[in-house]
């Protein structure tokens, strides 16, 4: 039967009724594949809208083609940024090496994506809002699960019954504390902290990253553009997390200022503008790490279920891949198959994404002066990435073809 045929089958028959929690970009991928495959689906954001801005994010390898065939990329491709160069200075702020970033990232010119996060928000929400229902300023309150469905309540009010709830909502997801216990038992500490926020562009940037380093500690200003605001980032080592600090704002800023309060360069109006800028987000470096993605009606995807650090340059792909390969396991299958196909399907290409970064081994954030000398000699001496054998992890996962059955009546 043609797709077409197949999609119309699907939605002349009764329809299985599916809430998504989250919609940045795993629950609106997610919410697209699942509505193609005949699912009346649900998506609830804590967010009043789309959310907008946010630090340019990367699509790669097997994520280009999940894109690709939601028909974005070509809306993805003019939205591309086209970064130059990065520039790496030493702690007294003079220059070590300026390469192209694809020289460390390992990136494809003309292949590779990268987009400011909105942009991919703004595209994935297009793709599905006519087809989706969208609850904005909402979230869930409660979940239970019974041997029909899973009964919702919301926060805003009302309560709901789903054939199943997927938990997208990023690392510090309130699903996977709800069902699957505190995230201290999923987290996996990378050994450093970070702050990313806006700030006026007095430095004359320009489709370039400038990356200042002292031992562990690293400052950057990233210009996506011709722009008159410039990304900047502030990272530094810690040896535990400060738990104490994730939900409290002024204490998160002091201790960002505190650590760099003797740093050189610009870091010093970076942290003045810090204290004056209202889009801080700080967090942990960290991934999560589950012995299962699901339990009963309710799977978890993206970030809530395998974050796998800024570091890895991954987060998004996975999110966008692990959003497709959900929806295509559940085709035709009841959710006790269809989840655990999605884990089989889809764990061994999360885990590589994952091991890209060892704990305390961050090539652009030495934590030692020793390993950030060695690091900087590398820079001096490179011309480019040696060539990776084998598949790159972005790309080891083949993803199956579109099938578009209805879904199992349960």
């Amino acid at each position: 039967m043609p797709h077409t045929e197949q999609l119309t089958h699907a939605r002349t028959t009764q329809r299985r009724t599916v809430l998504i929690s989250g919609a940045s970009i795993a629950g609106p991928a997610l919410a697209y594949w699942l509505n193609r495959y005949g699912y009346a689906v649900t998506v609830v954001e804590k967010a009043a809208a789309p959310r907008s801005g946010g630090y340019p994010i990367d699509v790669r390898g097997t994520a280009l083609e999940v894109v690709h065939r939601m028909g974005i990329l070509p809306r993805l491709r003019e939205a591309h940024i086209d970064l130059r160069r990065i520039t790496f200075l030493d702690g007294d702020g003079d220059t070590v090496a300026s390469i192209h970033p694809h020289t460390v990232t390992g990136g494809v010119t003309g292949r590779d994506l990268e987009v400011r996060r909105g942009d991919l928000t703004e595209a994935l929400y297009a793709a599905v809002r006519d087809d989706v229902e969208f609850l904005f300023d909402d979230s869930v309150g409660t979940l239970d699960q019974t041997g029909h469905g899973v009964d919702v309540t919301f926060r805003g009010g009302g309560s709901r019954t789903f054939d199943m709830v997927f938990g997208a909502e990023g690392t510090h997801s309130r699903t996977r504390e709800t069902l699957f216990g505190p995230e201290e038992r999923f987290h996996r500490y990378l050994g450093y902290c970070f702050a990313v926020f806006t700030m006026p562009n007095t430095f004359g940037l320009s489709h370039e990253t400038v990356l200042w380093n002292a031992p562990g500690r690293a400052a950057a200003l990233y210009a996506v553009g011709d722009d008159d605001e410039v990304h900047a980032f502030l990272n530094f080592a810690r040896p535990r997390p400060p738990f104490d600090a994730f939900r409290n704002r002024a204490a998160q800023r002091d201790l960002v200022a505190t650590v760099f309060a003797d740093a050189g360069w610009e870091v010093p109006g970076m942290v003045a503008a810090m204290r004056e800028a209202d889009d801080v987000f700080f967090d942990a470096v960290s991934q999560i790490r589950m012995p299962h993605w699901s339990q009963g009606r309710v799977a978890l995807l993206g970030d809530a279920a395998y974050a796998p650090s800024f570091l890895t340059g991954q987060g998004t792909s996975l999110a966008l891949v692990g959003a497709y390969m959900l929806a295509a396991s559940l085709a035709g299958q009841d959710h006790t198959t269809g989840f655990a196909a999605y884990e089989n399907a889809t764990r061994a290409f999360v885990t590589a994404n994952q091991d890209l970064v060892k704990t305390g081994d961050a090539a652009l954030f030495p934590s030692t002066a020793q390993a950030l000398e060695q690091r900087n000699k590398r820079l001096r001496s490179l011309s480019a990435m040696p060539a990776p054998k084998g598949i790159p992890a972005h790309s080891a996962l083949t993803l199956p073809a579109l099938a578009l059955p209805g879904p199992t009546l349960t």
